[in-house]
This record gives structure tokens, C-alpha cells and sequence, in this order.
């Protein structure tokens, strides 16, 4: 795809929803709702939903053995900017489906097409996601999201120039910055891609030399922005009441300058809740390399020993095992 294009292709998506298979809902409906605070409700014994904002569904939860995110849903805005996307997937001869009305109807949108993506992430694509003004039980007093979508995910890549190239062609994705830094005696490099003025909606990591994936789920964690400090703070705090484990506590990055703390999900995969992240200013942002992941803070609480061993097992694992990005 041309630059044009991908440049015209730019502020027209957002992430809409995540969806997980786990077979610890019991364990989630705590985590979500009384660590961090978000609305939740059953759809089913078996399918979990938590909401933040307008948008009836933002997380799906639903019964599985897999402990991993199985897909990520993201919004485009109108049909032309969808027909486009769908134009070039299939350009790309990458196969597509459309989704049931039972499934939209799940997802909360009124309908939506998908095809597998990155790491055999199911991506799916909507326009129309079905609001309601049913009050939010929760004890944040609101999440951000609006214009910038319902967060950002980051993931671990072998082949990240691959995956890079994927964001940009799809969804019109700009490089905002990039870290390198030496954790657990080797060089990662992280990739900030943005798809409207949130700082990212998706990073991307990868390791310098041998290309290594150590991360056993599909992504690396989930972010979710707070609109209070003490929203940000309270979940810190109810999160370690709660007994669940703090991957690293409260910090600052420096790029986008969010304040932020990691928690360890029943699923096992990291979770990030932040306040404050500065937006993107398209007219004056240049794009910068930083040198260190936290100006302060976010050290880890939990004991690393053991989980730097199965990192390093997992990643020499990795080294035998392909990774599925659609062209």
C-alpha cells in the first residue's frame, strides 16, 4: 500500500473490544469489577461482559481452556474507511468472514466481518457498536475513551518489521516513538504505533539478535485509561487487597507519560491501568527513541527468579516455533 494511502487510512479506526477465553470467570468477575473497578454482568454461565462507557460490550470473557486473548475487535469509522480495509484484505488474498447476528449481538455491534490476524489473533472490524444509557455500576467514576478507543494492547513479535508493516496497512497506523532497553540480560526494542491521537493503540516488541517470544499468551498486556488519579490509585489498592499479584507497581513512562501500574489478570497476562497519558498533537509531534521503559517506578512486587527462569525457557522455545502474520 502507498504512504498516501496509509495516510489517508489514519484516525479511522480505534480498539472497540478485546475478548478472552478462560475458564476462570469466578476469578475475573472479582479481578474486573472489584480490583478494577469496571461494570460487569453475566451474559450466560459461560460468558462474562464488562462494560465501561456507552458501548454495551468492551471485554468478553468466555468460557475456555486457552487463558488468552482470542480476538480484538476494532472500530472503523463509516462504511467507505471499512470497504477500503476490507478491499485491501482481500487484495492481500487474506481470507474473510462475516459474523453472525447471533455473534454481533455478543460483541455489541450491529455487525462486523473478521480474519485472522497477528499471532492468529481473530481481528474483527465494525462500524455501528450498539449503545445504552443504562447506568454504569462501577467503582471507577469513568474510563477514557471516546475519539481514542478503549485502550491499547501490547504484544511480543519475532518478525516485528512484518507486524509493523501489517498495523500500518490495515488500519492506516503512524509511529509515535520507540524504547530500547536491556531486561533480563537481553536488548528489547518496543514500537508505539497510533491510530488516532492516543499515544498507541498497539506496541509492538520484539528482541535484538535472537528473535524471541517469551510471552505465552498472545498479547502482552491491556490498557485501560482512568480519568481520576484516585481511580488509578484506588485500583492499585484494591487490586493488592484483593490478593491478586502486581507485576510492577506504580510508575511513569516516558514517552507518553502515563502513570501507570501492571496487575497480573486470573488469566495470567498483565494488566495495565494508567491516568493522564498525553494525546498526540499531529502538527507538532516528532517521533523520539527513549533509552529506558519507566522515568521511576514500576518495580516488579512479585519474586522474579522463578518467573525469569520459564521466561528464559519459553524464549529459547520460541526460537523453534513460526508466527503467523496474514502477508
Amino acid at each position: 500500500m502507498s504512504e498516501m494511502s496509509q495516510k489517508n487510512r489514519f484516525n479511522s479506526s480505534q480498539l472497540g473490544y478485546t475478548i478472552i477465553e478462560s475458564n476462570r470467570l469466578d476469578k475475573w468477575v472479582i479481578f474486573g469489577r472489584d480490583a478494577i473497578g469496571m461494570h460487569a454482568e453475566y451474559l450466560s454461565e459461560d460468558t462474562l461482559a464488562f462494560r465501561l462507557d456507552s458501548h454495551t460490550r468492551r471485554i468478553l470473557i468466555q468460557k475456555g481452556e486457552s487463558e488468552d486473548f482470542t480476538t480484538l475487535g476494532f472500530q472503523v469509522i463509516g462504511e467507505g474507511y471499512l470497504e477500503k480495509i476490507l478491499e485491501t484484505l482481500k487484495k492481500r488474498n487474506v481470507e474473510i468472514e462475516k459474523g453472525t447476528e447471533e455473534e454481533a449481538g455478543s460483541r455489541g455491534v450491529k455487525s462486523f466481518w473478521r480474519f485472522y490476524g497477528p499471532k492468529g489473533l481473530r481481528i474483527e472490524i465494525f462500524t455501528d457498536p450498539i449503545l445504552t444509557d443504562a447506568p454504569l455500576s462501577m467503582l471507577s467514576k469513568g474510563f477514557v475513551t471516546g475519539q481514542f478507543g478503549m485502550g491499547h494492547v501490547a504484544m511480543v513479535s519475532k518478525r516485528p518489521e512484518r507486524m509493523i508493516e501489517f498495523w500500518k496497512e490495515i488500519f492506516g497506523a503512524r509511529i509515535s516513538d520507540s524504547i530500547e532497553q536491556k531486561l533480563s540480560g537481553m536488548t528489547v526494542d518496543i514500537t508505539f504505533l497510533r491510530m488516532n491521537p492516543r499515544h498507541h493503540s498497539v506496541a509492538v516488541a520484539s528482541t535484538k539478535g535472537l528473535p524471541m517470544d517469551p510471552i505465552p499468551t498472545r498479547l502482552q498486556h491491556l490498557n485501560l485509561e482512568v480519568k481520576n488519579l484516585e481511580d488509578m490509585t484506588g485500583a492499585y489498592l484494591r487490586c493488592k487487597k484483593l490478593g491478586f499479584e502486581i507485576a510492577h507497581g506504580i510508575g511513569q513512562h516516558p514517552n507518553d507519560l502515563e502513570l501507570s501500574f501492571y496487575a497480573i489478570t486470573p488469566s495470567g497476562f498483565e494488566f495495565e491501568v494508567g491516568w493522564n497519558p498525553i494525546p498526540v498533537n499531529e502538527t507538532s509531534w516528532k517521533e523520539k527513541k527513549y533509552k529506558q521503559i519507566s522515568s521511576w517506578g514500576h518495580q516488579p512486587e512479585t519474586s522474579t527468579v522463578l518467573p525469569r527462569i520459564q521466561e528464559f525457557r519459553r524464549g529459547i522455545a520460541s526460537l523453534f516455533r513460526s508466527e503467523f502474520i496474514p502477508f
